[in-house]
This record gives C-alpha cells, sequence and structure tokens, in this order.
C-alpha cells in the first residue's frame, strides 16, 4: 500500500475548506436550488435542527440530526411531478424534508487526526462526506505522521517515544469547544490524490480495465422512452442514468446522461417540464423552438400521455389520465427547448431547413473513456468537469470502419477509491 496513506491524515485536507453552514430540512426548494450551485458532488447535506435544550452536542448527536444528501437529481425528479407542475410556486415553497432520502450513513464524523486510509476505507463502504472539526488542536501523533496542517507542523506530546504517537484517533471526541467543521467530500479527497501520483505509481498509469475499477452496474434508458421513466427509480452512487442506442449487435451506445451532475446549475422547473414532455433522446440532444413535440403526433395526444406518465411517476395512482393532463395542460403550451433548460449551449445553424434534422449536440455530450484509459486520465477528467462518473466505452466496429462506441460500464468515485488502495498489478512478462 502507497505510504501516503498511511503518512496523510485528514487534517491535511482541510486546509482552507470553508466553515460548514448546516443546511437545514425546514428550507425550501428554492433555497436548497442556490446552495447546491455552490456545492461538491451536485448535492448538499441536509440537517434536522438542533434542540435548544441541548448544551453541549456530541457526534452521536450531530450523526443523528444528519438527514441526508439532496442532489440536482432529486429535486428535478420532485418538480416533474404531476402537482409541482400545477402549482410550481408551491413546489418551489416545499420543504426538502419531504424530498431528501433519508440517509444518515453516507456522512461520518472524523477527527483531523484519523489517518487517510482510514477516511478512503470509510467512504469505500458508501460514506459520501466526512465531517472534520476545524481548528482543533489535536495531539498523539509521532513525528512520522507529523504531517502539515494549517500551516503548523503537528508536534507529538511524547516526542521522546514516537510509538506513543501511534493511537487510535479515528473517533472524534465529544469535546464542548468543538463547534466549527468543515465538510470534505470524496472529490476533495480525488483532487488531493491526484496530487500524490507519484506516490501511488504504478497504479495511476495501469488502465481502469486491469485494475478492476469498471462498474458494469449502471442505470440506462433506451432514447425512443420517454424521459421521465429515468427518474421512475434514482440510482444513488453514481447518481446518474444513461440515454442509449441500441446497436445493430443488439449492444448499446451511449448518447448522453440524465444525472445530478449535468443538471447542475441548470433551469430546474424547465428541466423538468422537459422531462416529462420529451423523450430520453430529445432530453438530452435537445430540441429546437419550433418543432412540435415529437414529429409526425399530435401536440395534445403528446401532453396527455407524458402527464400519464408523469402521474405514474410520482405514483400519484388516485388521479385518472384526463384530471391530470387538464391540470398541467395550461402549464404546456409553450414549445420546448434545451435552451431554456440551460444545459446546452451551441446555437442552431439557420440554414437547416424544416426537413433538417430536429436535434442538435450541445454540452449534453456524456464524459466517456475508453477501457484502455488510464486511472489517472480518468481522475484528471472527472475533477476538470466536476463530475462524480464517467461512462467506459469500448469500439466495436473498428474493422468495418464504423465508429459505434459501445457502453461497457461506468467510473464512480468508489471505484476511484477501491483502485487506488489495492495492490499495484503485476506485470506480465511475456516468454
Amino acid at each position: 500500500m502507497a505510504s501516503v496513506f498511511l503518512y496523510h491524515v485528514v487534517g491535511d485536507l482541510t486546509v482552507a475548506k470553508p466553515e460548514l453552514v448546516e443546511f437545514l430540512e425546514t428550507e425550501t426548494v428554492e433555497s436548497a436550488i442556490r446552495a447546491i450551485g455552490g456545492s461538491t458532488e451536485s448535492g448538499i447535506p441536509v440537517w434536522r435542527r438542533r434542540s435548544p435544550k441541548v448544551v453541549v452536542e456530541n457526534s452521536e448527536m450531530r450523526q443523528q440530526r444528519f438527514l441526508g444528501i439532496l442532489n440536482t437529481l432529486d429535486i428535478v425528479a420532485f418538480l416533474a411531478r404531476v402537482s409541482c407542475l400545477e402549482d410550481q410556486e408551491k413546489a418551489m415553497k416545499t420543504p426538502v424534508s419531504e424530498i431528501v432520502v433519508p440517509n444518515n450513513s453516507l456522512l461520518r464524523e472524523v477527527d483531523p487526526a484519523t489517518r487517510l486510509i482510514d477516511a478512503l476505507e470509510m467512504m469505500k463502504q458508501g460514506v459520501k462526506r466526512l465531517l472534520v472539526p476545524k481548528s482543533v488542536q489535536w495531539k498523539g501523533v509521532s513525528k512520522k505522521f507529523s504531517i502539515l496542517y494549517n500551516g503548523k507542523w503537528l508536534k507529538n506530546i511524547n516526542g521522546s517515544n514516537p510509538a506513543i504517537g501511534i493511537t487510535n484517533t479515528s473517533q472524534p471526541s465529544s469535546s464542548s469547544c468543538r463547534s466549527k467543521f468543515c465538510c470534505l467530500s470524496r472529490e476533495d479527497v480525488i483532487r488531493f490524490l491526484i496530487g500524490c501520483l507519484g506516490a501511488l505509481a504504478p497504479i495511476p498509469l495501469s488502465s481502469i480495465s486491469v485494475l478492476g475499477a469498471i462498474n458494469p452496474h449502471y442505470s440506462f434508458i433506451e432514447a425512443s422512452l420517454p424521459a421521465v421513466e429515468a427518474i421512475q427509480k434514482l440510482p444513488h452512487d453514481p447518481s446518474a442514468i444513461a440515454v442509449v442506442e441500441p446497436t445493430s449487435e443488439g449492444q448499446y451506445r451511449i448518447i448522453g446522461e440524465i444525472s445530478a451532475c449535468q443538471l447542475w446549475r441548470c433551469d430546474y422547473l424547465a428541466a423538468a417540464h422537459a422531462l416529462v414532455n420529451l423523450s430520453a433522446g430529445q432530453f438530452v440532444m435537445g430540441v429546437e423552438d419550433h418543432v412540435t413535440i415529437r414529429r409526425g403526433s399530435d401536440p395534445e395526444n403528446e401532453v396527455k400521455s407524458a402527464a400519464a406518465a408523469a402521474a405514474a411517476a410520482a405514483g400519484d395512482n388516485n388521479n385518472n389520465c384526463n384530471s391530470a393532463s387538464n391540470g398541467v395542460a395550461s402549464t404546456r403550451l409553450r414549445r420546448f427547448s434545451s435552451r431554456s433548460i440551460g444545459c446546452f449551449g451551441n446555437a442552431v445553424s439557420p440554414n437547416l431547413g424544416s426537413s433538417a434534422r430536429t436535434v442538435y449536440r450541445g454540452r449534453s455530450a456524456p464524459l466517456t473513456c475508453k477501457v484502455t484509459s488510464s486511472l489517472a486520465a480518468v481522475m484528471a477528467q472527472m475533477l476538470s468537469h466536476r463530475a462524480t462518473h464517467v461512462w467506459v466505452t469500448e469500439d466495436e466496429g473498428e474493422d468495418e470502419g464504423k465508429d459505434e462506441d459501445v457502453l461497457v460500464g461506468v467510473v464512480g468515485y468508489a471505484d476511484i477509491l477501491y483502485a487506488v488502495t489495492r495492490h499495484p498489478p503485476t506485470p506480465t512478462i511475456s516468454s
């Protein structure tokens, strides 16, 4: 195992990290949208309000107050419900406690002296955030583990005996002076590791297929299906659904994605509107302003079918399709454009006629890599795009002159953490 995991501690990653400002469950969806714009991994931790009767709060109490993580895909899926489309103003004032999925195992409070390897093991088990106390003078670390923290070298309280310093520091204490915290995400850990690639050699230069970092289990939806079907069962890690087209060989080619990081800083209401009314392919590729919802179809029927699909996705079995379509029809009189969603920036050529292709590719192109890509390249790709994952493709049909990138899997934060902590692959010696 690389020494960087043993000689570094969580406190090294907290330098210059801002103080955590708790986002309470009583806040509205509108406030959550503003908060997510400045967050990492396209999500924010949601907390229950601290009881005024509690004078000193220990780590167990804080852990119980943590509710879960709310991301952009959760918000768009909520706004795509029929009731929300009927009254968008009311939907934006809804408390986030009605949207966030309760799961307090996604966050763990740790001491700044916790070894980096221990923090990585927590994240490999599903932890997405680490709550670390700030401005805490922590001791009990030997000079061997004395890493620069907050601009000062740590000093062992028992400098004469370095062995005493290696103690169990993974459990945070309940000191009453710890009132300020910062939050570390998996993105912060990957960003730290990419600065230590030399210490991780030869793993970073190995391909993701050799390291076993490709996850073949991913969520996908065919481009011809209604986009609203993608949110019937939202994936958790990564929070992304691949939009695919079948190939002649019975495999799938990725053309886009519906994900939390793709919807980050978008127009949430317009995205929810389009999610209900467009197919998955149209949603990720974009549709021109003056094109009917689906070419060759009746717009009124499209509105009714879209409303019915939205009612099914929201679990609203009490409303029949006719009443749902009547309630939503008033908000769907306009044509849809990916420009209004805010996810696509490329303009459409003015020379395209009415018979030309009506979709265009903007920023909707999914982030992909090859099975032969190195782990370092994938890490840099994710960090440069602030993405939580990269789709893995494999060229099929090169001999026939085709350009079909067949989707074979996905690489997420958890897959990278597993790869960097495994034993380096043994080189094969050819006879």
